[in-house]
């Protein structure tokens, strides 16, 4: 028959005996705790922490102190090794993009707008009735339809012009460029 893991806290113990104890198991503890965690960092930390929960819990009167040390200490184990997994799988699910090393917001923020000046000049030289297809269609929201019965002309030519204006646009941002000086 096993004992319970508490008693009734009496007058003789008390913070004093957690800390002993903490002691006396201390290099034992973590020396196991290393086993687990293949780290003795990581390992020194996890034992800190077991230390700061025993404390926390120092009015519990525990019967086997050695024995509950190290359960505590495989659970916390077993809890940063779980911790690590998660950050792992995390981490492979992350697009390239946001690993460490991708550019910066502001790195981005100055490639969007060398983009956008990019596209705005393509725009520019394009031929008028081509520029007035796109931005009917992509800034004010009409209809291909919409577009060709407002300039009298077939829908097909309506596509004509959109699709020219597209690939004017796509080749811009596409084409390699010099970056300006800083």
């Amino acid at each position: 028959m096993s004992k319970p893991p508490f008693s009734e806290p009496d007058e003789s113990s008390g913070p004093q005996d957690v800390l002993q104890a903490f002691l006396q198991q201390q290099g034992r503890v973590e020396k196991q705790l290393s086993r687990w965690v293949a780290c003795r960092a990581t390992a020194a930390d996890l034992c800190q922490e077991l230390f700061i929960r025993l404390w926390r819990r120092k009015d519990v009167q525990v019967q086997d102190m050695s024995q509950y040390m190290m359960r505590s200490a495989r659970n916390l184990a077993i809890d940063h090794i779980r911790s690590q997994r998660s950050r792992l799988r995390t981490e492979t699910a992350l697009l390239p993009e946001q690993l460490v090393g991708a550019p910066t917001l502001l790195e981005d923020g100055h490639q969007a707008e060398h983009e956008l000046h990019q596209v705005d000049a393509a725009l520019r030289a394009l031929p008028e009735r081509t520029r007035h297809v796109f931005l009917l269609n992509r800034i004010h929201g009409q209809s291909y339809s919409d577009i060709a019965r407002a300039l009298d002309i077939s829908a097909s030519a309506v596509e004509k012009h959109m699709m020219r204006a597209l690939q004017a646009c796509k080749s811009s941002v596409d084409a390699p460029t010099v970056k300006p000086r800083q």
